[in-house]
């Protein structure tokens, strides 16, 4: 059984913690959110290209069976 730890001794530890992190600059952030910008918007174009080409082949399987 795991022993309890009181409030006050929890939230200084995680405080230890956290300052351990090392934190993203601006920049960083900055370079990190365009990229995956970037990355969402060719994934969506990729998504969106193939969602029509299968359309378009699930279509002409349909029209040749009727």
């Amino acid at each position: 059984m795991a022993s309890r730890t009181n409030p006050f001794t929890f939230l200084q530890q995680v405080r230890a913690e956290t300052a351990k992190v090392t934190w993203p600059t601006r920049r960083e952030t900055l370079i990190s959110t365009v990229m995956v910008l970037i990355m969402v918007f060719i994934a969506a174009i990729f998504f969106f290209a193939a969602d029509q080409a299968l359309g378009w082949i699930i279509g002409l399987i349909l029209n040749i069976g009727a």
